[in-house]
């Protein structure tokens, strides 16, 4: 079976959280080198997908702004994300969507392609992204399907990506060798490493 086409596909970029390690910033809007972090993965998700929505609580008029659908968690109170997956799987026009945290500049050009691979070739309704060993369950295709299943796991007190993803037996695809790409921001620290990054790769 074919991967799953661009047009079968809604970009969710995940930027509903309250950023409490970063002081209670608003992380997609957060600079690096002289753009917030929400335009690079605007910039590499789009062109993966059908279409684009954010994920968002705060400052929705500034996202908005971007061109986009904004959408807000419809469970709880800064439940996590996946709080905004269930949002975006109930609005979404697609058959599945494609999520990726705000904070993640450096996002795979080819995310969608090796999750939707691995997801086919697996019968899965779910795939996420693996970098060293480790899940990264916000690097998600999910099929529109699950979204009942995960209300009903949001509504159980479950908060857990990781655990969620598990219990969907979901698919993985290995992104080891993009390592900086999951290199998402939660701290001051890192963000200044980030940029010092980013601002070499942009002097050449």
């Amino acid at each position: 079976m074919a991967p799953v086409a661009a047009g079968d596909m809604t970009g969710v970029i995940l930027a509903g959280g309250r950023g409490q390690r970063l002081g209670g910033a608003d992380k997609g809007l957060v600079q690096l080198a002289g753009k917030p972090l929400i335009e690079y993965v605007i910039a590499a998700l789009q062109p993966q997908v059908g279409c684009l929505v954010i994920s968002a609580n705060r400052n929705r008029e500034i996202y908005a702004a971007y061109g986009f659908p904004v959408i807000a968690d419809t469970v709880g109170e800064y439940y996590g994300p996946l709080a905004g997956m269930l949002s975006a799987l109930r609005a979404a026009p697609t058959p599945y969507i494609l999520t990726a945290p705000c904070d993640a500049p450096a996002l795979p050009a080819d995310l969608a392609g090796r999750l939707s691979a691995a997801l086919v070739r697996k019968n899965a309704q779910a795939c996420v992204a693996v970098c060293d060993g480790r899940m990264q369950p916000v690097f998600a295709l999910l099929r529109r399907a699950l979204a009942d299943d995960l209300q009903k796991y949001l509504e159980c007190g479950g908060r857990g990506a990781g655990a969620w993803m598990h219990a969907q037996r979901a698919a993985t695809a290995d992104f080891s060798d993009q390592a900086q790409a999951f290199a998402n921001i939660n701290t001051p620290q890192a963000l200044a490493a980030l940029a010092q990054r980013f601002g070499r790769h942009q002097g050449g």
